[in-house]
């Protein structure tokens, strides 16, 4: 099996600090730039799992820098360059402390929600009558906190305006960034037979202004149902076909394992590690079109850390 990576500790030219997260490792550089490690951890309800994906890393981080390519006449973007497959560089931003969710279909913990018998979440009501899967009339924005420990809560925009977790202004401008990358990003999962159902932006701020930040559109962030079929299976209230993270879940779920205090991860099999990791390159191949090519994984903290400093030392 391939080598999966999922800790770095590189000391780069001008490093003030490191972030672990639960994904990423995160170093800034002269409180001016952030070098953006994309490890092969992966995490389910809020959980860092005991293995590494072999090349998750590698396809979270390339088709996180396609999107923010394409995204970039939406609103201005944190990315200035990737040297590595694995890394994304650009401007440190003061990020807001809350993550803004879009939901085109109820699914998912909206889902999960929905059955336990809510009909409002983050403060938008959702009509009775709703099937698992079925499209929302209009895309909703249901944000969350931005946990450093622990779970993200659900949060109204009521509420981050209230406590000044963003201020009116602000908010309004991410709202409006938001629906239009969901827009964007539907447009192109479609383009290639894929439903965007639904996913999260992070922004920052700037010198006063707004930047995208982080990551969009992988399956870490996002979920996709294939197109073909999806009619029919939801009128036969069969499963939808999809690529995202949420087999992981189910996988856990089915297991007796959601997070929950007292829970332990179950023990994960090296063949379900090779199907995580399929998934994902499926997943790479389907929504950007290209074909993946793998990143060699042998001596691969030695290529990252020297593909970095040639970098950081040019700019």
């Amino acid at each position: 099996m391939a080598k999966a990576i999922v800790k770095t500790n590189f000391s780069l030219p001008g490093q003030k600090n490191l972030y672990v997260g639960k994904v990423r490792d995160v170093y800034n550089i002269k409180d001016e730039y952030l070098v953006m490690v994309v490890s092969d951890r992966i995490s389910a309800f809020d959980v860092v799992l005991p293995k590494g994906i072999p090349y998750k890393g590698q396809v979270l981080n390339q088709i996180a820098a396609k999107f923010l390519d394409a995204t970039s006449d939406i609103v201005p973007n944190w990315k200035i360059a990737s040297p590595d497959p694995m890394v994304t560089i650009g401007l440190l931003a003061e990020p807001f402390k809350v993550e803004m969710v879009i939901r085109g279909y109820l699914t998912g913990h909206a889902w999960r929600e929905y059955k336990s018998g809510k009909r409002a979440l983050c403060g938008i009501p959702i009509p009775d009558g709703l099937h698992e899967n079925e499209k929302f009339q209009v895309p909703i924005i249901t944000p969350t906190t931005k946990a450093s420990e622990g779970h993200d809560l659900d949060i109204s925009r009521e509420e981050i305006i209230s406590t000044g977790l963003v201020s009116e202004a602000d908010y309004t401008l991410i709202e409006k960034y938001t629906f239009a990358l969901f827009e964007r990003g539907t447009r192109m999962a479609a383009d290639k037979g894929l439903i965007l159902v639904d996913t999260k932006y992070e922004f920052g701020k700037k010198d006063g202004k707004i930047y995208l930040i982080d990551e969009i559109h992988t399956p870490d962030s996002s979920r996709y149902f294939y197109a073909k079929g999806y009619d029919d299976r939801l009128k036969k209230g069969e499963q939808q076909k999809q690529l995202s993270k949420e087999f992981v879940r189910e996988w856990l779920i089915e297991r007796n394992f959601q997070g929950l205090e007292g829970q332990s991860v179950p023990e994960i099999p090296d063949d379900f590690v090779s199907e995580v990791s399929e998934r994902y390159i499926e997943l790479f191949e389907n929504i950007t079109g290209d074909k993946f090519q793998k990143a060699t994984t042998e001596h691969i903290l030695e290529r990252i850390e020297t593909n970095v400093v040639n970098f950081l030392k040019k700019s």
